[in-house]
């Protein structure tokens, strides 16, 4: 009788190590508002999203989407930066209590985490040089150079309607090919354009179609761990506050010069 006993009691010390490292999730709603801390993972290191200013700030749309939804929480924010590389793995030592940091939804990342509803979407957009009157449409790539990273979601729409594509490192990179003439093309990140253009306003660059197709779009949300109802109703309650008040937008304009919730 002795080895089964032991048995029980070993299979009873892991259960509650796991309730620890996992709080129960009808509870972490509950836990929040009783510490007063919404714990937030980030990179701090994603601009405009979340990055750090010239002072040393943690700073950026996502930043201040998620001080926001804190505060209609009742509670603080705490940010606890990371490399994306290991960010979403966070949530599952619970090192915090969501994720905020432009993570797209994805069918994979569903089957392990919760979201929230969609608080940005990002289009992969075809952007010329100013002057070029030959490239109206992504049919227009065949035959034609474009500056994408190669294993890019953009890079590979590039490829699909016929462009050569010619490695870059990032946004920046490929717009300077792009100016320089190296390139025709570059398809891109619809957000990365308006963050750009915000930067260097004068910049000889311009959108001349957009993908809008499930393909060709990425829609962002708050990732939080599986099975928690409550906690994911009241960030959706944020969010919606947030839309119906006017802070999304001030928050929306304030990085990128117009409202990307669609």
């Amino acid at each position: 009788m002795k080895p089964i006993r032991s048995l029980a009691l070993i299979a009873l010390i892991a259960l509650l190590h796991a309730a620890l490292a996992h709080p129960a999730s009808a509870d972490d709603l509950a836990r929040i508002k009783g510490s007063g801390v919404f714990r937030i993972g980030t990179e701090g290191t994603y601009a405009p999203f979340t990055y750090h200013d010239d002072a040393g700030k943690l700073t950026g749309f996502d930043v201040e989407l998620a001080r926001s939804i804190a505060e209609r929480l009742g509670v603080k924010a705490q940010f606890i930066e990371g490399r994306w590389e290991g960010l979403i793995g966070g949530l599952d030592v619970n090192r915090y209590d969501a994720v905020v940091n432009e993570v797209a939804i994805t069918d994979e990342r569903k089957l392990k985490y919760d979201y929230s509803d969609p608080y940005i979407t990002s289009h992969a957009v075809l952007i010329v040089a100013s002057d070029n009157t030959t490239i109206r449409s992504f049919d227009d790539l065949k035959g034609r150079k474009s500056a994408n990273t190669l294993t890019s979601n953009v890079g590979r729409i590039a490829a699909a309607h016929g462009a050569q594509v010619i490695p870059a490192r990032g946004f920046d990179e490929s717009i300077d090919l792009l100016v320089s003439g190296r390139v025709d093309a570059t398809v891109n990140d619809s957000l990365s354009f308006l963050d750009y253009k915000k930067r260097a306003p004068d910049a000889k660059i311009k959108v001349v179609a957009v993908d809008t197709s499930p393909d060709g779009s990425d829609k962002s949300a708050v990732l939080i761990r599986k099975g928690n109802p409550k906690l994911r109703v009241a960030i959706n309650d944020a969010l919606a506050g947030m839309r119906k008040d006017g802070t999304y937008q001030r928050i929306s304009l304030k990085y990128f010069g117009r409202d990307v919730f669609q």
